[in-house]
């Protein structure tokens, strides 16, 4: 029953994930906000929240759908909702969910280049964005890779194309410089590149964030094994796409571990392309019973974390 509402992709759908990820949403704020003495800030500051989770949502649906990613269903959705609600706390950040929509808005311009519609201008806003992230987070910079990789595997190499994502990586840090010098300050410009002194690579010590982090590498591991053998024997453009896909999973894992401060949400960039991914593993599945069982495994998963763990 679960899979067959799943394999829809209408309205309703979303409609339905979207309710019950924010009763969960308004659940959690309620009792904050009734647990000590609600201020006129802390109201403001919940629904701008509303508005930013709504961001997140329409975003990476924008980029499945609109980039065709996985077929015409919401498997991608639903998982990616499950993920996001695993993550509320570490979510419920300013500069976290600041620095995942930024994130969202790049991986929209960088998967977008399958079209050759405005292409430099786009290859320049994905430059863009990414500046913008690398001074909200220096290790960003590795997603530089997954630009390359999109522009190499849609697009052909011309100057056009090697010089625009530059442009638009180095513009954002042009202001910033100018400020921090108009401030007297442009030594903290050069704190952006200290990355040797920032560098803490470690694994998490909550077993909560382990426990998600190691299941859901497992079934996205689990997934490009089952769909890489049918999506790498065609070559159309989801090829390249499960390609660069595959590269981003890889690429965010390693920002994962490699951030210097640590709080759960840098996961959300592996998940994102995880959960993508995820989506075309249970297309691969063709009995509808075991489909039931795994959609149903997810949920009964994230509830006992969320009230039990």
């Amino acid at each position: 029953m679960l899979a067959n509402f799943l394999e829809k992709s209408k309205p309703i759908n979303f409609i339905v994930y979207l309710g019950l990820f924010f009763c969960y949403f308004f659940g959690k704020i309620t009792f904050t906000l009734f647990s000590g003495d609600i201020t006129l800030y802390q109201a403001f500051e919940s629904i701008l929240f509303v508005f930013l989770f709504l961001s997140v949502f329409f975003f990476f649906n924008f980029i499945v759908t609109k980039n065709k990613l996985t077929l015409d269903h919401s498997y991608a959705f639903y998982v990616f909702t499950l993920a996001i609600t695993l993550f509320f706390s570490a979510l419920f950040d300013f500069k976290s969910i600041t620095l995942v929509i930024i994130y969202l808005l790049f991986l929209r311009k960088a998967y977008s280049l399958r079209s050759s519609k405005n292409m430099i201008q786009k290859i320049f806003d994905g430059g863009l964005w990414l500046g913008v992230m690398f001074l909200l987070e220096p290790f960003s910079i590795l997603f530089s890779i997954v630009l390359c990789i999109a522009i190499l595997a849609y697009q052909k190499i011309t100057i056009n194309t090697i010089i625009s994502p530059v442009i638009g990586f180095v513009t954002p840090l042009i202001i910033y410089f100018t400020y921090l010098l108009w401030n007297n300050s442009p030594e903290k410009f050069n704190d952006l590149f200290d990355f040797i002194s920032a560098h803490k690579l470690f694994i998490y010590r909550e077993n909560y964030t382990l426990w998600i982090f190691g299941v859901f590498l497992f079934l996205t591991l689990l997934s490009i094994l089952l769909k890489s053998p049918k999506a790498l024997s065609i070559n159309d453009y989801f090829k390249k796409s499960w390609i660069v896909l595959i590269i981003n999973s890889l690429i965010a894992v390693v920002f994962a571990l490699f951030i210097s401060e640590k709080n759960g949400s840098e996961i959300i960039f592996f998940l994102i392309p995880g959960c993508i991914i995820i989506a075309n593993g249970f297309e691969v599945v063709k009995k509808r019973i075991l489909k039931n069982i795994l959609f149903g495994l997810l949920l009964l998963g994230t509830i006992v974390t969320l009230y039990f763990l």
